[in-house]
């Protein structure tokens, strides 16, 4: 996988495990945020009131550089973590998985729950469809109307996807590239007459 891409899940997908009458209900989703997390897990806690636990692990950022595991009452690392591994193993990012559990009155023990909460996510994520996605990087700039053919050639042989834009006497542009392509596009549009650069 090249250093500007990323996997993670196209959309949202589920999987029910079952262990010694306890139940798992295993939940995956695409995420971008923090606050995000928060809404899906605490939608969780609304729907399955009623559940034992609802452990969870999530990764953000291209290289996972976020990511925290919870085990909701378990015991230390037997769910929260197990969670987290999948995620790890699978090289998935911006990806919760939440475990929602229903204690059916026999124990599991420790290496029994580790393993539950293991196999409900691998589930979760054999459920769901992955996807890779590039690390973008957003060049916002503007340029004058009559450097407008300019711009325009370079977009077509560079191919950005163009986020914003407004024509005026003075043109704006906003566009996003592939990371390791930005360098390229940048070096082409500073040679166009009168194109200055946002420094956002």
């Amino acid at each position: 996988m090249a250093a500007d891409s990323y996997r993670t899940i196209a959309g949202a997908a589920e999987a029910i495990y079952k262990e010694k009458s306890s139940k798992f209900l295993a939940y995956a989703y695409p995420v971008q945020s923090e606050e995000q997390i928060r809404t899906l897990v605490e939608a969780l806690h609304k729907r399955y009131y009623d559940a034992t636990h609802h452990c969870y692990a999530w990764r953000l950022g291209p290289k996972g550089e976020a990511f925290r595991a919870n085990d909701d009452g378990e015991p230390s690392g037997t769910a929260g973590k197990p969670i987290l591994g999948q995620l790890l193993s699978h090289e998935l990012t911006d990806c919760l998985i939440v475990v929602v559990r229903y204690f059916g009155g026999t124990k599991l023990g420790v290496s029994g729950l580790i393993a539950a909460y293991r196999e409900s996510a691998a589930e979760a994520i054999a459920a769901a469809q992955i996807i890779e996605r590039t690390v973008d990087r957003i060049i916002r700039f503007e340029f004058s109307y009559l450097s407008m053919n300019d711009v325009m050639r370079i977009i077509k042989e560079e191919q950005p996807e163009i986020r914003e834009q407004a024509f005026d006497n003075l043109c704006r542009m906003s566009v996003a590239i592939r990371e390791s392509r930005a360098e390229g596009l940048i070096g082409k549009l500073a040679k166009v007459e009168g194109l200055t650069f946002d420094k956002q």
